[in-house]
């Protein structure tokens, strides 16, 4: 089992934030374009509210923060393409050695369409 570092939590803890709010500005911008399309306001309004109920339950949107599940969220934040590989810079070479291997390894297995809710 991976011990993680308390220079890598630490980073984890600074990036975060950032990362988060990056990913709910995009979300924010898909969420106009969706309300600017065409069509009926009601199904504007209830396609928005299904987008925001499935959004909430992203890594990017709601994550809880423990020490021993960030290689787990840091993974899934590579995996849902909110985070990149080069995000992964600045943590210890083996932590991102493991995330970068095991990403690699879904990439290679599921291919480049597959959900890593799945």
């Amino acid at each position: 089992m991976y011990e993680m570092t308390k220079a890598d939590w630490k980073l984890y803890r600074e990036r975060l934030p950032g990362w988060q709010e990056a990913h709910m500005e995009k979300l924010t911008r898909e969420y106009i374009d969706l309300l600017s399309g065409s069509g009926k306001g009601s199904d504007k309004w209830w396609a928005l509210e299904e987008r925001i109920r499935q959004d909430k339950k992203s890594p990017g949107v709601i994550v809880t923060l423990r020490k021993s599940e960030t290689p787990q969220q840091l993974l899934s934040l590579l995996l849902k393409g909110i985070i990149s590989e080069q995000d992964l810079d600045g943590f210890s070479d083996d932590l991102r050695d493991r995330i970068l291997y095991l990403y690699r390894s879904w990439m290679d297995d599921a291919g480049d369409d597959a959900d890593p809710e799945d």
